[in-house]
C-alpha cells in the first residue's frame, strides 16, 4: 500500500483528499496545512498538521499548494530520499527547492470544491528523476485514474497553456455570453444547448474542422451588426477573436 502525505488545502488538494481517503491502494497517513482550521474536518478521518516537523514518514508528499509558493514551500522540506511532487501544470519539476528526490503529478482538470468530479476519468501527467520514483507515481496514478501519461516539464507548460485556452478563456467568454443575455432579459438556458454540442462535437472531429460562424464565413455585414450591440471592451475581444478565425481559414478582414 503507498502512504502519502498531502501538503495543502485548496481545490485540488481537497479533492485529492477526498479520493485518497477512499482508496483502497493507498494509506492518507497525514495531511498538512499552515492554517489548521481549514483541514479540521479530516481529524476524524486521517492525522492533520499545521508544522512541517511533524511530517510523517510516507511514500509519497504530494505538494498541492499555488504555483508561485512550490518553489520557497518546497526549500522548507526536510525530507532526503523521499519522493516530493507538485501538482502544478505550469511549474518544472527542477523548481522544487527540497533536498529530495523529484517529480510532478499533474491533474488535467479544473477542480471546485462545489462540485464532485470524476476521478477516474481525469488525465493524470507524471514526471519523475529516477525510474523507480516513475513507476512509484504511475502506480499512484492508475490507482486514480484510467489516463496516465508520461510528460516532461516542457510538454506539460506547453499542456498548460492549452488548458488555459480551452478551460479558462473559454469559461471567461462563456461570462461574456452571459452578460449579453442578461442585458436584454434573456434566459442563459437558452445557450446551454449549443454550449454541449460544441463541446461534444470535438469529441469526434478536430476542432478545425468543427467550426462555424460568421467569422469561418467572413460575413462582414453581421459581424459589423453585431460589434454596434457590445460594449468597447466584448468589441475588442470580438475583433480579435474574428481576425484569428478568418485568418485561420484564409480570409482577411
Amino acid at each position: 500500500m503507498i502512504k502519502v502525505i498531502i501538503l495543502g488545502a485548496g481545490n485540488v488538494a481537497f479533492h485529492l483528499t477526498t479520493n485518497l481517503l477512499k482508496n483502497t491502494e493507498v494509506k492518507l497517513l497525514q495531511v498538512y496545512n499552515r492554517n489548521i482550521e481549514k483541514i479540521q474536518y479530516l481529524k476524524n478521518q486521517t492525522s492533520i498538521t499545521d508544522k512541517l516537523t511533524e511530517l510523517k514518514n510516507a511514500d509519497i508528499y504530494i505538494i498541492a499548494i499555488s504555483d508561485d509558493a512550490i518553489s520557497n514551500f518546497s526549500s522548507k522540506l526536510k525530507l532526503k530520499n523521499k519522493l516530493v511532487v507538485h501538482t502544478s501544470g505550469g511549474t518544472a519539476m527542477n523548481e522544487l527547492q527540497s533536498n529530495s528526490n523529484k517529480g510532478v503529478f499533474y491533474l488535467v482538470q479544473s477542480f471546485s470544491k462545489e462540485r464532485k468530479v470524476d476521478f477516474s476519468k481525469i488525465p493524470i501527467c507524471i514526471e519523475a528523476e529516477t525510474d523507480t520514483d516513475f513507476k512509484l507515481l504511475k502506480k499512484l496514478a492508475k490507482s486514480i485514474s484510467n489516463n496516465i501519461y508520461p510528460v516532461n516539464s516542457n510538454q506539460r507548460k506547453s499542456l498548460h497553456i492549452a488548458a488555459v485556452f480551452v478551460n479558462n478563456f473559454v469559461n471567461h467568454l462563456y461570462y461574456i455570453g452571459h452578460q449579453i443575455c442578461e442585458e436584454d432579459k434573456i434566459s442563459f438556458e437558452i445557450l446551454k444547448p449549443l454550449i454541449l454540442e460544441t463541446a461534444n462535437k470535438i469529441t469526434y472531429l478536430k476542432p478545425i474542422n468543427a467550426q462555424t460562424g460568421p467569422a469561418m464565413r467572413n460575413d462582414m455585414k453581421t459581424i459589423e451588426k453585431h460589434k454596434t450591440k457590445l460594449t468597447s471592451n466584448q468589441q475588442e475581444i470580438y475583433t480579435l477573436l474574428t481576425k484569428s478565425i478568418t485568418k485561420t481559414y484564409g480570409e482577411k478582414l
